[in-house]
């Protein structure tokens, strides 16, 4: 199937009609990406065809979640190469967003992206999650906060939460090991003032690939010994 077709079609599966600019917007990322990616290592995946069901049909997938709008204020936790905070704001470009990423590199990277998609109010942030979860200018201070494949959800829950609003939600997407990693999140999902208030398995257009969403609900302001310094969620996550 041709390239355009595969990613208008497979918007329309998960739910969305998308029109010539965001094609476009879309297309000239992916490019992007696959030019930056001879540098420096920012995918795996380096088949056009891959790349559109696997980083764009998947970040986008989380409209499916009624909880996400098409406005508020939304950070991307361990944005890598822009998934899915981008193409979310390609989607539903009312968003802000903030991209945070720990290397300095994806950061250039980024810029340049939106920089030549023509993305307005896009904030790039180079540090760590533990770091600016404990900042006053970004704790508490968004409606979302979205993760794709940063690290296992009882210490993705430490690392994410402290940026959200109470009221606001925290939207995750994950493997097939969902049911366990919840089980083993219970507590700090507890700790760190989250609900799980929605959850949808999502098959990937044209493809067998099947992902999960969670989405945990932020329901009251929490401890500031949270997130703990760097490298300690990840070492000893909350039990």
């Amino acid at each position: 199937m041709e390239l355009k077709k595969l990613l208008i079609e497979g918007s329309k599966e998960i739910g969305l009609e998308i029109d010539d600019k965001k094609v476009e917007q879309i297309f000239l990322y992916k490019d992007i990406l696959l030019e930056w990616n001879e540098k420096m290592n920012l995918t795996a995946i380096t088949d056009d065809k891959e790349v559109i069901i696997k980083h764009f049909l998947d970040s986008i997938s989380c409209i499916k979640m009624e909880q996400l709008k098409n406005q508020g204020s939304i950070i991307d936790v361990g944005t890598g190469a822009g998934f899915p905070g981008i193409p979310l704001k390609i989607i539903y470009p009312e968003l802000k967003l903030t991209l945070l990423d720990s290397l300095q590199k994806r950061i250039n990277f980024l810029k340049e992206v939106c920089e030549k998609l023509e993305l307005k109010e896009v904030e790039f942030i180079h540090g760590r999650a533990e770091d600016y979860g404990q900042d006053q200018n970004h704790r508490s201070k968004y409606d979302y906060a979205v993760a794709r494949a940063v690290a296992p959800l009882n210490v993705l829950v430490e690392y994410c939460l402290p940026f959200v609003k109470t009221g606001g939600y925290f939207i995750c997407q994950k493997g097939p090991s969902l049911d366990e990693e919840i089980l083993d999140a219970k507590k700090a999902i507890e700790v760190l003032g989250g609900k799980i208030v929605d959850k949808k398995a999502v098959q990937l257009p044209f493809s067998d690939i099947i992902h999960h969403i969670l989405v945990i609900e932020k329901t009251r302001e929490i401890s500031t010994k949270y997130p703990r310094k760097a490298g300690k969620p990840s070492k000893n996550p909350i039990k």
